[in-house]
């Protein structure tokens, strides 16, 4: 690769008045067959993937490809929480044409563009796509609907948590007493996270722990803290509504707490944990996991 346009690639960012989107390299175009490792094409790829997950292919699901074409031969595949332009270009440098994402390209959740189609920050993202012939994948219903869901193994195995599932309830820990306070600083310094939020008595104490990682809403918040769950784990909340009720139920003496992770952190372990599962699986395809970090910084 010529490195002046590795460099180009790499410098140009989200500054749009830098982006000029027709004239983004095209990484790709005299590098395929040196990083093929493969006879087998993303499409093929793709369904060796879904014929793993019980009940096979979906109809109804957001698990579709969001650029490029797929009937290309793999030359490596890049997982992440989320495909932001830093990790399109790690993957651009890995010689990687498939990312595999467990979250939505273009800012919703069935990656409906037409809302952006003069938008020049979609623009430049999809053209960059585009230009280096790289296919983006959403593997969210699928990921969620292996056994185990593979999303929640990555995080047990990064926290070293196997051991404390609770075989009688799904998404439910039994751990050593401890302190809701100091739980959240287990999250913090395992996950590596910039940022843990907690509500209710950070004293109180607890055993029974609730996972609900990612964004499942309040109605599936509220009601598995409704069951005999000490503290929930999540990744977000809308602040005015979980975080209310169980604030609400602190200050009425009830023993309830929250543990807020942040979306991408509670979630990216599930990703990382999918390249070991694709190694197995494919073992002739290179996979990396490339982290799209919590977009959020503390001030």
């Amino acid at each position: 690769m010529n490195p002046s346009r590795r460099t180009f690639i790499k410098n140009s960012g989200l500054t749009l008045a830098a982006a000029s989107l027709a004239g983004i390299p095209d990484l790709f175009a005299d590098s395929n067959t040196a990083f093929t490792h493969s006879d087998l094409t993303i499409q093929q790829v793709i369904d060796k993937i879904i014929a793993q997950i019980p009940g096979g292919k979906r109809e109804q699901t957001v698990d579709t490809i969001k650029s490029s074409d797929s009937s290309r031969k793999i030359t490596g595949i890049v997982t992440t929480f989320l495909a932001t332009v830093d990790v399109i270009q790690a993957a651009i440098e890995k010689g990687a044409n498939l990312i595999i994402t467990h979250e939505p390209t273009y800012y919703n959740h069935l990656d409906e563009t037409e809302w952006l189609k003069n938008d020049p920050v979609y623009a430049y993202k999809r053209d960059l796509l585009e230009k280096n012939n790289i296919v983006v994948w959403r593997f969210h219903d699928y990921w969620h609907s292996h056994r185990p869901d593979g999303i929640m193994t990555g995080f047990l195995q990064d926290m070293a948590w196997e051991n404390f599932t609770d075989p009688n309830r799904r998404n439910t820990c039994v751990i050593p007493e401890t302190t809701m306070g100091k739980l959240a600083k287990v999250f913090a310094k395992k996950l590596q996270l910039g940022r843990c939020f907690t509500v209710g008595d950070p004293e109180m104490t607890c055993r029974n722990i609730g996972l609900l990682l990612g964004a499942s809403g309040r109605q599936s918040h509220i009601g598995f803290l409704q069951q005999d769950i000490d503290v929930l784990v999540v990744g977000e909340v809308s602040e005015w509504e979980t975080a209310e009720y169980v604030r609400d139920a602190s200050l009425a003496g009830m023993k309830k707490g929250l543990i807020i992770l942040g979306h991408a952190k509670s979630e990216e372990p599930g990703m990382r944990y999918l390249v070991e599962w694709l190694k197995n699986l494919i073992p002739e395809v290179p996979a990396y996991h490339v982290p799209a970090n919590d977009p959020f910084r503390p001030v």
